[in-house]
C-alpha cells in the first residue's frame, strides 16, 4: 500500500496572511502568467506549488528581480533537473543583483559624504556671517526629519 501525502491547498486569503501581500498582488502575478491557481467556481484554490512559486516571487521582489526575470527562473523548475537549474539561475541573478546593489550602496555613501560636507559648510558660513539664522536651520533640519520619519510636526 502506497501512501501519498494529501494534497494541500490554500485559499487567497490564507496566501496573503501568510506572505502579507494582498489579493489585487495575487490576481496580478496571475495575470502575468506567475501563478496559476485552479478554480472552484469564482474561488481560486492555490496549490502548494503555487505557495512555493508566490515565495520565490516575493523574495525575487525583494531583492530587485524583474517579473521577466522571475518568470524565466519560475520556468526552469518544468525542465530535467529543473530545480537545480533554478537554484543555479537563481545564484546567478542573486550575485548580480549584489554586485549592482554595492555599486549603488558605494554610490549613495559617497553622496551622503557630499551632503555632510556641504552642511559643514553652510552652517560654518551662517555662524560667522549670520549667526541668527543658524537657530532656524536647526529647526528646520528637526521639522524635515520628522516629516521623513512620518511624525507630525510640533
Amino acid at each position: 500500500m502506497e501512501l501519498r501525502r494529501p494534497a494541500r491547498s490554500y485559499s487567497i486569503r490564507q496566501l496573503c496572511q501568510e506572505f502579507d501581500c494582498t489579493p489585487r498582488a495575487l490576481r496580478f502575478y496571475e495575470d502575468k502568467g506567475l501563478l496559476a491557481p485552479a478554480r472552484e467556481g469564482q474561488t481560486r484554490i492555490y496549490s502548494a506549488r503555487d505557495r512555493a512559486r508566490l515565495a520565490l516571487i516575493l523574495r525575487g521582489k525583494r531583492v530587485g528581480l524583474s517579473l521577466t526575470e522571475l518568470r524565466e527562473i519560475l520556468d526552469l523548475y518544468e525542465l530535467p533537473n529543473g530545480g537545480l537549474r533554478q537554484n543555479a539561475a537563481s545564484l546567478y541573478k542573486f550575485r548580480e543583483k549584489l554586485v549592482a546593489m554595492e555599486r549603488q550602496r558605494a554610490d549613495l555613501d559617497s553622496a551622503i559624504a557630499e551632503l555632510r560636507e556641504g552642511i559643514a559648510a553652510l552652517e560654518e558660513r551662517l555662524a560667522v556671517k549670520c549667526p541668527d539664522l543658524l537657530p532656524q536651520a536647526a529647526d528646520y533640519d528637526l521639522v524635515l526629519r520628522r516629516q521623513l520619519d512620518g511624525a507630525e510636526p510640533g
